[in-house]
């Protein structure tokens, strides 16, 4: 295929995504060809995958239709900033966004020209929102986007680590998933020089760096990312501890409480074991409001404390 047939097969597939349908010599007039070029240039979209359906006749015309695949996309400058825009507010936000989102970030910032780079980075700077709670420690969303490309070709990171007690590390991994939980972020990967698998906490990541070298996509134990990183972060340690006994079955109070996943252990038919324990006691004391039936607690002291402040505070509020 010439660079001119490329060229001008690309400007039609651009005119038939900007309107529902065009007559054969409105496209032939745009692209200063022929009705039968025309055709036969609709015909080699066909079969490169693009679903363009035809009406015969003297008023017939061509319009692009849905398909069962979803075939590349022609963006012009306003819709490639908009769509970059949307994404990275997301993965700012950090308000749950699939994985799936940060791997179409990352193919889109890989072809933005540079021109619209910095209409996205100005757009990114200026805008504001306005939020109505605390949040804990975000993550940048330009390491999301790195660290999503390096999962998806398999590349070796290296970066320096930071763990909760302060100490900073340099550590070497296999990427290999990004799971959200609790409002953070977590790599999991998989750990060259420890030989074992690590959830990393984003925002304790710094100087992140691909190595360029790629490896086979090793599997994850289990087959789930979720899972697996879901029962890594049940059995980390915590600041303060807090157990509770809950008077109900474990899938009801799971299916009242779906971000408690693993957190859960059934004891009998109607009873079960809930894991509140966390570093920050206001979460400890939301995670035991949503529960929705009587339980008993075992919890440190500060635990304890706190809960009974916060009780008291709401008596005064409804005497």
């Amino acid at each position: 295929m010439t660079s001119d047939m490329t060229a001008r097969m690309l400007r039609l597939l651009s005119l038939l995504q900007t309107r529902r349908e065009w007559s054969g010599a409105d496209l032939a007039e745009r692209l200063s060809v022929t009705v039968r070029t025309v055709r036969r240039d609709i015909d080699r979209l066909r079969n490169l995958g693009y679903p363009v359906d035809s009406a015969r006749g003297h008023a017939g015309g061509y319009r692009l239709a849905s398909g069962t695949d979803l075939p590349p996309l022609l963006l012009d400058d306003g819709e490639a900033v908009a769509i970059t825009v949307a994404l990275r507010t997301a993965a700012g936000g950090l308000t749950g966004i699939e994985e799936t989102a940060l791997r179409a970030l990352a193919k889109l910032e890989q072809v933005l020209p540079r021109r619209l780079r910095g209409q996205v980075n100005a757009l990114q700077t200026t805008a504001s929102g306005i939020a109505w709670e605390t949040r804990g420690p975000r993550a940048d969303p330009a390491l999301l986007a790195a660290l999503a490309v390096a999962c998806r070709d398999s590349e070796i990171v290296t970066f320096d680590y930071t763990a909760r007690h302060g100490t900073t590390t340099a550590r070497r991994a296999e990427p290999c998933h990004l799971v959200n939980s609790g409002g953070l972020w977590y790599l999991l990967a998989h750990d060259t020089d420890k030989d074992d698998w690590r959830l990393f906490r984003l925002d304790r990541m710094t100087d992140v760096a691909p190595t360029g070298r790629r490896v086979p996509p090793r599997p994850v134990p289990g087959g789930d990312p979720a899972a697996f990183a879901a029962g890594r972060l049940s059995a980390a340690p915590t600041r303060y501890r807090a157990i509770a006994t809950v008077h109900a079955a474990a899938d009801h109070v799971r299916a009242r409480n779906r971000g408690l996943a693993t957190r859960l252990r059934p004891l009998d038919e109607r009873t079960c074991r809930l894991d509140a324990s966390d570093d920050h006691l206001p979460r400890i004391a939301q995670t035991l409001a949503g529960l929705d039936t009587d339980y008993t607690l075992d919890a440190d002291p500060e635990v304890l404390s706190h809960l009974r402040t916060t009780a008291r505070r709401t008596l005064r509020a409804i005497a």
